[in-house]
């Protein structure tokens, strides 16, 4: 081979090694003039998190998404409610800075759709599956993925709630495994009365409660007795909005939360001797975790036979539906309070007392107020009106003034709670005030 043919040769080898070079460089990278077309893909930089197209079980429909070691672990979908009929779908960014799903005949079907943007932008793809949207010469972000949330909550990922505008930050389910489109629950902080809890709601109705917040667990969640284990934090963050979220640090096992089609939200990690995932925790443990299960009045206890009670001092409200197990109207009240009496002007010179539930996850619908146990027992007593009290040392004073709903007995964790109950239905097990 003479010297020219070897100057071609190594010439040729430069421009593709240069070429190449520049490929992986950019491999985490969308700028208007560099897209993915089904099926390119981005690839994270420590290779756990993929970006680009796919296709659920059983679907022929196209998504753009981002998942975590296996398709199958899909974490973030961009059009989940407009799926692409083909493959010719494009990722890039738009003439307006926005990044873009386009489909074959270049129609806009998803857009980060940040408004105003003044300069150049390009998208990159970063470790633990954050996709953002950037300013390309100050590197100011415009827009992530983990503000923007689908089915799955990801380390630093806020669910939030706004106090001022009610404006929410949730979960959406998927409505099948093989449906990404918004599905029938949903996941998302809640505020009553100082009181900061997290729900899975079926459509607007109730289906799962974490009980209250108390800065490091949520005490209804019977095994987050240890904040380290779950990495939770969060609270009202000063400026109006309430924020619940977890943190991972470098050397820590990764691991996700999930709400998927069914409700359930999952604490998923991967295995790595058997590459698969594994779910370690789950917020449908039995029957026990479905809200209000039991009904008013009642406790639900997924060790005994049957699950639901009656609170001492209280009955079926239908006997006849509760041999049957459908608790779901609940217990009445046996005997009337000595409020009640004094009320209905009728002679009753005993005063009423309180039932003590050990490590229960505390009724739904609790007004806190920042007191000392003996004041939050004593406001309680003298408030006719009030039903039951409970008192934790960081979120303070709960009272409860309406139907005690959704009580449940935990193994471990929980808090003790305080029914009021008539004098007549006092016992050993019950605490007087004298």
């Amino acid at each position: 081979m003479d010297f020219s043919c070897c100057s071609k040769l190594f010439f040729v080898l430069f421009i593709l090694f240069f070429y190449l070079l520049q490929v992986c460089i950019s491999i985490d990278t969308i700028t208007s003039s560099q897209f993915i077309k089904d099926p390119d893909t981005l690839l994270s930089k420590d290779g756990n998190f993929t970006f680009g197209f796919f296709s659920p079980i059983n679907s022929t429909n196209r998504y753009v998404g981002i998942w975590w070691k296996l398709q199958s672990t899909t974490i973030w979908v961009a059009n989940r409610n407009q799926p692409l009929n083909d493959s010719n779908g494009i990722i890039t960014i738009s003439e307006d800075g926005n990044l873009v799903v386009l489909n074959g005949q270049k129609q806009v079907i998803w857009s980060s759709n940040v408004s105003n943007i003044a300069s150049n932008t390009t998208s990159q793809f970063s470790d633990f599956g954050n996709l953002v949207l950037m300013e390309s010469t100050t590197g100011n972000i415009l827009w992530k993925c983990i503000q923007d949330p689908s089915d799955t909550l990801l380390p630093d990922m806020k669910l939030s709630m706004s106090k001022r505008t009610g404006k929410s930050v949730n979960l959406k389910s998927w409505k099948s495994p093989s449906d990404p489109s918004v599905g029938n629950f949903s996941c998302s902080t809640f505020e009553y009365l100082h009181i900061i809890e997290v729900f899975v709601w079926n459509d607007t109705r109730p289906y799962w409660r974490s009980g209250p917040w108390n800065g490091e667990v949520f005490t209804g969640v019977q095994t987050m007795t240890v904040a380290y284990f779950f990495r939770f934090r969060g609270g009202d963050d000063g400026e109006g909005n309430t924020n619940i979220y977890y943190t991972i640090q470098n050397d820590e096992e990764f691991f996700i939360y999930h709400l998927n089609s069914q409700g359930k939200v999952e604490k998923t990690f991967w295995d790595e001797e058997k590459k698969e995932m594994q779910v370690r925790w789950t917020s449908r443990e039995s029957e026990c975790d479905v809200y209000g299960i039991c009904g008013a009045f009642a406790r639900c206890n997924s060790l005994s036979s049957p699950i639901c009670s009656c609170l001492r001092g209280f009955e079926p409200r239908n006997i006849h539906e509760w041999n049957i197990h459908n608790w779901t109207g609940g217990c009445v009240r046996r005997t009337p309070l000595q409020c009640e009496s004094v009320n209905n002007k009728t002679t009753n010179t005993n005063q009423d007392g309180y039932l003590k539930l050990q490590m229960v996850k505390v009724p739904d619908f609790a007004e806190g107020l920042a007191v000392t146990p003996d004041i939050c027992k004593s406001l309680c007593l003298e408030n006719c009106s009030c039903l039951a009290y409970s008192h934790e040392a960081v979120i303070g004073c709960m009272t409860w003034t309406g139907n005690l709903l959704d009580i449940q007995q935990l193994e471990s964790g929980g808090l003790d709670l305080y029914v009021r109950v008539a004098y007549a239905e006092l016992g050993m097990l019950l605490v007087l005030f004298v």
